[in-house]
């Protein structure tokens, strides 16, 4: 009887080790909010799932991992896509975001050169708000703590005085309770980190404005195609702007009329607005879209050349001139 009682104090034993090594097992790997974007391929098992989370370091067991799925039930409902995971995440969450199929979080990235139009229609495109809830915002909130927007009565009314101030990159946007307000206010945070405070040195020695540079990086974004353009480019406008003649540069009238990829006509050309180069001398009275990082340096640090004309022939080149009659052959010649 002694021995019977024994045999199973042992087992009870080693059943109490065990369920207390599978439930640490269970638990997360550590407390980081480092974000993981684990994509799990259509198709993939269970156990294939399982050594890809462990090889991320997003759990601590793969046995534990499939044991728990086929367990809850959940083993034959995890999802292809793509997942923004942590590994203060434990298995059991991992497990049912997994099989639920969506993210706590979406991973939204804003490309350079995009407007705040832009990013409104891709928020509305991935159902996280509603079409126009950014650019309300934009006009009727108060983002008087971020000291250095502008405050020009003439800008945009689509955009208020955030246009040109929302920093291009990647964002985890948490999708319960989503306010366009604090996702502005994101924006608007790294640009001052990355730009304001990072830069100070470069914008303090500049002899332009603040809101002219980035008003001119806005330009140079969407005269350029790539990174060797920008800082000729800008020399360019640079010098344009300071001997009185006309930037000329029809991106701005594209913004105001909201014409991104449509043709231009001699009527848009003729249009009354702050924001036709061809027919005013001098900046637009904002920003046209939110520049890259490049671009804003090639503003600061515009590169001095024999140049006042450029153009982007049918051939995928840049053409420069010194002159208009060079210019006009450079048309003649590289336009088809």
């Amino acid at each position: 009887m002694k021995k019977l009682l024994s045999t199973i104090g042992i087992f009870v034993f080693v059943l109490i080790i065990t369920y207390f090594s599978y439930d640490q097992k269970l638990q997360p790997v550590d407390n980081s909010d480092v974000r993981t974007i684990f994509k799990v391929e259509k198709g993939s098992s269970t156990a294939v799932i399982a050594d890809q989370l462990y090889g991320e370091h997003l759990i601590r067991s793969p046995f534990a991992f499939k044991f728990y799925a086929k367990k809850s039930g959940n083993a034959a409902k995890l999802k292809a896509g793509s997942f923004v995971l942590m590994s203060k995440m434990s298995t059991p969450e991992i497990i049912e975001m997994l099989a639920g199929g969506k993210s706590a979080e979406e991973i939204i990235t804003i490309p350079e050169g995009y407007t705040l139009n832009d990013i409104d229609a891709l928020m509305a495109k991935k159902g996280i708000t509603t079409s126009g809830a950014l650019l309300d915002c934009a006009r009727t909130c108060d983002f008087s703590t971020f000291t250095f927007l502008p405050n020009n009565k003439d800008e945009a009314e689509r955009a208020g005085k955030l246009e040109g101030y929302l920093f291009p990159d990647t964002y985890y946007v948490t999708l319960d309770g989503f306010v366009p307000k604090f996702f502005l206010e994101r924006l608007l945070t790294t640009f001052k980190h990355r730009v304001v405070e990072d830069l100070a040195p470069d914008i303090k020695s500049s002899k332009r404005s603040f809101a002219d540079i980035i008003t001119m990086a806005s330009l140079i974004e969407e005269e350029t195609r790539n990174e060797s353009e920008r800082a000729i480019v800008s020399g360019i406008l640079w010098k344009r702007l300071d001997t009185k003649m006309g930037l000329g540069v029809d991106a701005a009238v594209r913004y105001f009329l909201d014409k991104p990829v449509e043709a231009i006509t001699k009527q848009d050309l003729e249009v009354d607005s702050p924001y036709n180069l061809r027919k005013i001398r001098g900046l637009p009275p904002s920003p046209i879209a939110s520049p890259s990082l490049s671009s804003i340096k090639a503003a600061l640090h515009p590169k001095d050349s024999p140049y006042f004309y450029y153009l982007h022939g049918s051939d995928g080149a840049i053409h420069y001139a010194t002159t208009n009659d060079e210019h006009n052959v450079n048309k003649a010649k590289y336009l088809r």
